[in-house]
């Protein structure tokens, strides 16, 4: 039976500064810091990859889990890092928050390039996407009405 979502693992070429920047700028908890050498053919097998190494770190962030890979081994190839959302391949991962305002200039204030200022004014939620120090699209929002916690089916902004 699935239970729900547990984590969402992202390949960075500096593990160091990504750790960082979700422990110290979005308050995530880490709670286990690892990875493998070349020679694990298990590993190898779950990753589809001969000859894998990397570091890795997962933190706790709320109700969910965020991993993170720095490959040592194969040669990763470079994400950009002005990626549309709209191309195949993950996305963006959705932060919520209590107070998207207050929230929106911490994180404008730390660094974060957002797109915009949170939009939907007088809406059910409140939401703007923004990108980590690699360029991984985030969203923040806020749930303003819990009856539209899961909006993109109860609710069409336009």
């Amino acid at each position: 039976m699935i239970r729900g979502i547990h984590h969402v693992a992202v390949s960075t070429p500096d593990l160091d500064r990504l750790v960082a920047f979700y422990r110290d700028v979005m308050g995530a908890e880490v709670v286990y810091e690892g990875g493998w050498g070349k020679g694990s053919d298990i590993i190898d097998e779950i990753v589809g990859m001969k000859g894998s190494a990397c570091r890795q770190a997962m933190l706790k962030l709320g109700n969910a889990h965020l991993e993170f890979f720095q490959y040592e081994s194969p040669t990763p190839k470079p994400g950009d890092p002005e990626r549309p959302a709209c191309d195949h391949g993950y996305t963006h991962f959705c932060i919520d928050v209590t107070d998207i305002d207050t929230e929106y200039e911490r994180l404008t204030a730390a660094g974060v390039k957002f797109n915009c200022p949170p939009k939907f004014e007088g809406g059910p939620i409140r939401a703007t996407y923004g990108r980590d120090p690699d360029g991984n699209l985030i969203e923040i929002q806020q749930i303003l009405d819990p009856d539209h916690d899961f909006y993109l089916g109860a609710w069409n902004p336009t």
